[in-house]
């Protein structure tokens, strides 16, 4: 494959300047100045065997892969309120005034720009410091020059987009969505399907730049983005950031299937109360959310494959605003489950989690896997990612994979596949030939 080393700096542009994004920043500012280790990101810590086990090569996969330095990452922002990223940091109080004192300089540096927003697509939200055009493609082109802005600033040598904003309403993919050239007029026509996510995403490829989607929107999951990404030769992905309670989902489920045990009812409900909170206790961002979150199990599961355990699977999903929790968000898990002669068994998750702090590794490895992608011509969407995504996006004529083990593996063959290594596959005598 053709590729690219990673050398001068690396532009990490983001929509949203709250809680995840900021905790991201100062997280990487803490690492880089040794105060803190890289827990749960995969691209700093973790290692990819290759070859056979007698071998006893395990690099680690940002040595591999020749990922990005963490150095030179050099982030943006865009957001519907004026704070820097300390004060937007301050105010989301995912992090403690200790490490955010320590981080104040790198956060603030990080100041928002104007943002693309439309309340009708966040209907808790609404804040001053906002673009104003005639019509949508007027906005596109503004952010687009806010991109050049930020190169010539900032002296990067490429650039990669990750949506860390709030979920916008549910909407489902309609015309003018469906060829780039319909989409295209609808920019021009202020056409009020074009989400401003979706805004966001035609700017970044226009710009050259790969755009990676961290909430349930639609956002690139449509024919036209999908159209212009492959035109432009870049890689998209998502959609909705792995976190907590679908990610216990997907190491649980897969277990039980493993073992043959049928589920019966899987009870979900969350309590939080950052921005993330206030912005789905409105029905219609809720759904959007709904939707990515209750997608998992049917996949993993595989209800039409296995009528006797799951066909009848009872799955319900709640999300509560409560203001009191703030960011420190809690997932509760009721699991009905039934074994050997039908006896019914019950398992309890209460997950007290951190969302941002789940969360900000996975926007690190995602910007790092974007470039990677980006240096290696991988066009389009990158299914290999699926292991970060709730939702993840897949080619038509495919269906998503939920299970994270396989996930991971085939994000690791990835990587060898990439750098030229034999893909494991744990078929064969590995210390003996025959």
């Amino acid at each position: 494959m053709n590729f690219k080393a990673p050398k001068g700096k690396l532009g990490v542009l983001i929509p949203g300047l709250g809680a995840v994004s900021t905790t991201l920043i100062a997280g990487v500012d803490a690492i880089i100045n040794g105060q803190s280790a890289p827990i749960g990101s995969l691209t700093q810590m973790g290692t990819i065997r290759l070859g056979k086990r007698t071998e006893n090569r395990s690099p680690k996969i940002k040595e591999f892969a020749h990922l990005a330095e963490l150095k030179d990452l050099v982030f943006g922002a865009w957001d519907i309120f004026q704070d820097d990223a300390f004060r937007a940091a301050s105010k989301a109080q995912v992090l403690s005034p200790q490490d955010l004192e320590q981080a104040r300089v790198a956060l603030e540096k990080v100041k928002p720009m104007k943002a693309v927003f439309d309340q009708d697509y966040v209907k808790n939200l609404d804040g001053p410091h906002k673009k104003a055009a005639e019509n949508k493609m007027a906005l596109a082109e503004m952010l687009m020059d806010d991109i050049k802005s930020f190169r010539k600033t900032n002296k990067t040598t490429r650039e990669v987009m990750i949506w860390c904003a709030s979920t916008e309403i549910y909407i489902e993919a309609s015309d003018v969505h469906s060829s780039l050239e319909k989409f295209e007029q609808g920019l021009v026509n202020n056409d009020s399907r074009i989400a401003p996510s979706m805004i966001y995403a035609y700017a970044a490829l226009k710009s050259g730049v790969p755009f990676f989607n961290g909430a349930p929107n639609l956002t690139v999951d449509i024919p036209a983005i999908i159209e212009l990404a492959k035109q432009t030769g870049l890689p998209v992905a998502g959609k909705d950031f792995k976190t907590g309670q679908t990610l216990i989902k997907t190491i649980l489920a897969p277990g039980l299937k493993s073992r043959m045990l049928g589920v019966e009812g899987w009870f979900s409900t969350n309590i939080l109360g950052n921005r993330d909170g206030e912005v789905l206790d409105d029905p219609s961002s809720f759904k959007t959310k709904e939707v990515s979150k209750k997608g998992a199990l049917d996949y993993i599961l595989q209800p039409d494959m296995y009528p006797e355990l799951y066909k009848d699977l009872y799955h319900k999903v709640r999300i509560n605003y409560y203001p009191p929790r703030g960011d420190a968000k809690e997932g509760w898990d009721n699991i009905d489950i039934f074994g050997w002669m039908g006896y019914k068994m019950q398992i309890k998750v209460d997950f007290l989690c951190r969302d941002s702090i789940l969360a900000a590794p996975i926007v690190l490895d995602l910007v790092l896997f974007a470039d990677l992608a980006l240096r290696h011509e991988m066009k389009g969407i990158q299914e290999w990612l699926s292991f970060y995504f709730k939702s993840p996006m897949v080619p038509t004529e495919l269906y998503p994979e939920h299970d994270i083990f396989i996930q991971l593996t085939k994000l690791k063959n990835t990587l060898r596949w990439m750098m030229g290594e034999e893909l494991i596959t744990h078929l064969g005598n590995e210390y003996y030939d025959g």
